[in-house]
Parts: C-alpha cells; sequence; structure tokens
C-alpha cells in the first residue's frame, strides 16, 4: 500500500516486518497485526480514519470545554472521548485528554469488527505512543518502554496473555509533548481501552505535585500553546532537584489518585516516574505483568519507592510492540 486514495491521508507499509503506518494531520499511526489477512487488516485501518478529523473539527468547540457527562458528542471517536472522561470523577478534565486514545481505540474497533480478524491472534494500533491493542486467546503482546535509560535492558515492559480486557496503554507527564499542571517525568497507565488510559495517565501525572516547593515555575498554558483546551491554567515548565522526601510525598499523591480510579475496574494500574525514582500502583494481573528486572522487583517491592534505573520521555512514543 503506498498511499491513500483519501485526500490529506498517507498510509505505507514500512519496515522488515512491514507495519502500517497511517499519517493524517497530528494524528501519527503505526499499525501492526499478525495472521494470513493482515494486509485486509490494514485496508480496515486506513478507511476507518478517512473522516476522524474532519468529524472531530465539527465538535472542537465542544470538545475542548470542561467536560460534561450530560452534553455528550455526536462522532463516533468523540463520544469515546467523551465516555472515557468519566474516570475523572469530578476533577477538572476536557474530552481532548482522551483523543489520541480514542482514535487509536477506534481504528481498533474496525479492524476487529472485519471479517479479516477471525485469523489474527494480535493487533496493536499506536498513536504516538497512546496504544489500543487486542491479545486473542494464547497470544502474547509486550509493550517496551522505549527510552535512552532502557536501550540495554532487554525485556522491561509489561506483557499481556490472551485473552485479556486490557487493551490500553498512555503515558502523559511534565516535559515532553503533554501540557501537565504535575511534576510526574512519567505516568503510564494500563487499562481497559486507549482513551481511559489517556484520560487516567493525565490525571493521574497531574496530580504528581509537591505544592508550595521553591523553584518549580508554570505558565498558563495558553501562553504555550495558544489553541490549549487548558486555556488559562498554569501548567509545570520548569522542576528543580527534588529531595527524596518531596519525592515520595509527590509520588504517593499520585499513587493515591491511581488507586481510586482503579475501584471503578477500568484500570488495571500505572507506573509513576520522578526524577529517577519509580512507584507501581496495581499490575498484579496475571494476565498483564511486569517483566524485566527492574520490574520485577517491583512486583516485590510494589509499596516502596525505589531507584531502579527507569525513566520515560513522552517525546518518544512510548510503547512498542517487541516480538514475542
Amino acid at each position: 500500500m503506498s498511499a491513500a486514495a483519501l485526500t490529506g491521508l498517507q498510509a505505507s507499509l514500512f519496515g522488515a516486518s512491514q507495519r502500517l503506518h497511517i499519517q493524517h494531520g497530528p494524528t501519527d499511526l503505526v499499525i501492526d497485526a499478525d495472521g494470513p489477512d493482515r494486509l485486509a487488516l490494514f485496508e480496515v485501518a486506513v478507511t476507518a480514519m478517512g473522516n476522524v478529523l474532519a468529524e472531530l473539527a465539527e465538535e472542537l468547540a465542544l470538545l475542548r470545554a470542561p467536560w460534561n457527562a450530560a452534553h455528550p458528542p455526536a462522532s463516533a471517536v468523540a463520544r469515546r472521548m467523551h465516555a472515557a472522561c468519566d474516570i475523572a470523577e469530578g476533577l477538572f478534565v476536557t474530552p481532548m485528554a482522551a483523543v489520541a486514545g480514542a482514535i487509536a481505540d477506534h481504528v481498533l474497533a474496525a479492524m476487529l469488527e472485519s471479517d479479516a480478524a477471525r485469523s489474527s491472534g494480535k493487533i496493536s494500533v499506536n498513536n504516538g505512543g497512546d496504544i489500543a491493542f487486542w491479545t486473542g486467546e494464547g497470544a502474547i503482546t509486550r509493550a517496551a518502554i522505549a527510552s535512552p535509560a532502557l536501550n540495554d535492558a532487554k525485556g522491561c515492559g509489561i506483557t499481556l496473555r490472551g485473552p485479556t480486557a486490557w487493551r490500553g496503554m498512555a503515558t502523559s507527564g511534565f516535559g515532553g509533548r503533554s501540557l501537565s499542571p504535575g511534576i510526574a517525568d512519567s505516568v503510564t497507565v494500563l487499562a481497559d481501552c486507549a482513551a481511559t488510559a489517556d484520560v487516567a495517565a493525565t490525571l493521574i501525572a497531574g496530580a504528581v505535585d509537591c505544592p508550595d516547593t521553591n523553584g518549580i515555575r508554570r505558565r498558563p498554558a495558553h501562553d504555550i500553546h495558544p489553541d490549549s483546551d487548558l486555556g488559562a491554567r498554569l501548567v509545570t515548565v520548569e522542576v528543580p532537584p527534588l529531595e527524596v522526601e518531596q519525592i515520595a510525598s509527590a509520588l504517593e499523591a499520585g499513587r493515591k489518585l491511581a488507586r481510586r480510579m482503579m475501584q471503578a475496574g477500568r484500570l488495571a494500574g500505572a507506573v509513576l516516574e520522578l526524577q529517577g525514582e519509580i512507584t507501581v500502583v496495581g499490575l498484579d494481573d496475571p494476565a498483564a505483568s511486569l517483566t524485566g528486572r527492574n520490574f520485577q522487583r517491583q512486583i516485590h517491592e510494589r509499596e516502596e519507592l525505589t531507584n531502579a534505573p527507569f525513566s520515560a520521555s513522552q517525546d518518544d512514543a512510548l510503547f512498542r510492540d517487541y516480538p514475542s
């Protein structure tokens, strides 16, 4: 497949494994599937993306406004965005917090509805690091964290064994593409879908904070990105080196929110990182295990901070599938 016929949308196969790359406006998807009908599934994915951005543009004002349960949008992806915000439980959020994950979910859903999916064991749709995936009976999906600190640490990440209800991952934090009121370097969430993970990661990352700490600088979001859905709300632009106690306190604030969100049953858990310290919440489902030396230690020391050499930059595509 060289280029899609849809105006403004480009699609091509790349790499030795011939994954599908779809680029449309700000959306950048990397899609993979196994099975003899994977190319047919890729065609379904391209078609599914056809009107997504145009439909979202028609409802942009509503999607950038604070979430209101009583005013759902009309288009399919926008409805996914709106539904995911329910996990906020009163915290400020706009449906735009779920846009990347919701688009990934939408494409995955279209692929799974295709007859071609019957011959597939696993499918993944990576939208700039927010991933929707399906792991069928007996299949294994491994999601590796793409970070300079882990370049030599093969196998560190999350392994999903099918069938599993966990179908989405997302990462948020301060300092990358995200605008966040918090100070977390990264918060990665595993959830029932990518849109839920997207919203949860955004809110948990925002909760990681050290109020009144000298040296943390913030600016109105619209001063950084004039069209930001956060408007005049303050977002973090600089975090100084913190004391161990400050890091522990900030991470505990994020853990508290993550534990609360897990009560709804839509989150498997989260990995939170701040200035080299990591803490893990949940992720104790046998179908979704932490793997690798550093993460294995987290399984046994779940309630403690460690100095494991782990970090993540949300500038990268934070999770990538790697062969089993």
